[in-house]
């Protein structure tokens, strides 16, 4: 029940990921550029990961429940003042609205149940927010029939207000529901293993727990935001630009294109779970190598590959690994930092998915504007993942330094970075 909590909160706020169902009814009916309706797209992603950073401290000073309640105000008074802001016409309100308002709820709905999960599920951490996170990559898988739907039927503005009323109630049930475990408890199973406490909310054996504030100015903590960065970039980009390439690469037909990218949803919501479950087992560091070398190889052979259908599972192996850094990330942070703290180091990682949130589209905009073709965008987003590889490949390095360090001071003062 928990888990399922989580899920209503992540499955609302996952809705961003259907924003392009408004594209065309807000530039036939308002009259806005594509730009402009982007633009409040844009702000949204980059608002969600400054608020994560910022307010991961209160997730931690006043609990879940108090943070996810905060989270359905937010989020339903941005949709909400959407749907205003479209009767009145009015840009400005709209970007106000739905880019910051609701990316402040968003930001915040994201990190906080996510401690919480960790908590009642320290033997599967990835699995546990695995599961949240899910139902953040499959929102679109709601909101994109249910909000075409309402367009279709009673227009922009009533389509938001509808959608702003129903993720309200969902995160607010959701958040009325999240709690922490009591002191001591353990799952069963674990509560008769040596040091079951310990390895409950400590970090991997050897590596020191840190606070949120020493986790900031760690070398380890700006590896695992380098891996994240490139990571989403490199999804976002095929996130943003699926049906163009598409049609361009693969030589699909518009339709067609937009059939194959209605399932992205699927392998964005799926790839969470299978990869943050498999990484219980291999480990959080050898998912994250396994991310890189993928999406090395993947978009090598994209400007080649030949047919629709192969183009398409390629780009559906990618999205699994974009889906899956996400789910990761909070069990991996945890290991590398301990769960003590772990909602506020969250939210400092995740700027690195406000950041790239930009750069990534602009990027592959700019290229494309410049050359006239997705190639040249696609092999420098290869570069970066190269060094993503490289980057995994130091962190294992440091890791394995700091465990030694560690299992050496049997006081447990392990070596910092």
């Amino acid at each position: 029940m928990i888990a399922l909590a989580a899920v209503a909160i992540h499955l609302s706020i996952g809705s961003i990921y259907a924003y392009s169902i408004y594209q065309i009814p807000l530039r036939e009916t308002q009259g806005w550029a594509t730009s402009q309706v982007t633009l409040a797209f844009s702000i949204a992603v980059f608002v969600l990961g400054i608020t994560a950073a910022f307010l991961g401290r209160y997730v931690e000073s006043y609990g879940p429940r108090l943070a996810g309640l905060a989270a359905a105000v937010l989020y339903g008074a941005g949709m909400l003042g959407a749907g205003l802001s479209v009767q009145f016409g009015s840009l400005p309100l709209f970007v106000l609205t739905f880019g910051v308002v609701g990316g402040m709820g968003i930001g915040l709905g994201y990190i906080s149940p996510i401690g919480t999960l960790l908590e009642w599920f320290p033997d599967r951490r990835g699995m546990a927010t695995g599961l949240a996170v899910m139902g953040f990559g499959a929102g679109a898988l709601l909101t994109g029939p249910l909000g075409s739907y309402l367009i279709r039927e009673f227009g922009v503005a009533t389509a938001f207000y509808g959608l702003g009323g129903l993720y309200f109630v969902l995160m607010t049930l959701g958040a009325s529901y999240l709690t922490k475990p009591a002191d001591g408890w353990l799952p069963e199973g674990m509560d008769d293993e040596d040091g079951a406490h310990e390895k409950a909310k400590s970090a991997l054996p050897g590596i020191e727990d840190l606070t949120a504030a020493e986790a900031r100015t760690s070398l380890r903590f700006w590896m695992v935001w380098l891996i994240i960065f490139i990571n989403v970039s490199a999804g976002i980009m095929l996130l943003a630009f699926a049906s163009p390439m598409l049609q361009q690469i693969g030589g699909a037909t518009a339709t067609t294109a937009a059939f194959i990218t209605g399932y992205i949803g699927i392998f964005n919501g799926g790839g969470r779970i299978l990869w943050s479950s498999l990484s219980d087992y291999v480990g959080r560091t050898t998912t994250y190598g396994a991310f890189m070398l993928i999406q090395i190889v993947a978009f090598l052979l994209m400007p080649q590959l030949a047919g629709v259908w192969v183009l398409a599972g390629t780009m559906f192996l990618v999205i699994t690994c974009y889906g899956g850094g996400f789910a990761c990330l909070p069990a991996y942070l945890s290991d590398l930092f301990g769960t003590k703290e772990v909602s506020a180091i969250h939210g400092y990682a995740l700027t690195a998915w406000g950041v790239a949130g930009v750069a990534g589209p602009q990027l592959a905009s700019f290229i494309l504007e410049t050359t006239g073709g997705y190639t040249s965008a696609l092999y420098i987003m290869n570069a970066a993942l190269v060094v993503g590889l490289a980057t995994v490949v130091a962190l294992r390095w440091r890791l394995g330094t700091l465990q030694e360090g560690g299992t050496a001071d049997q006081a447990g003062a392990a070596t910092t970075d």
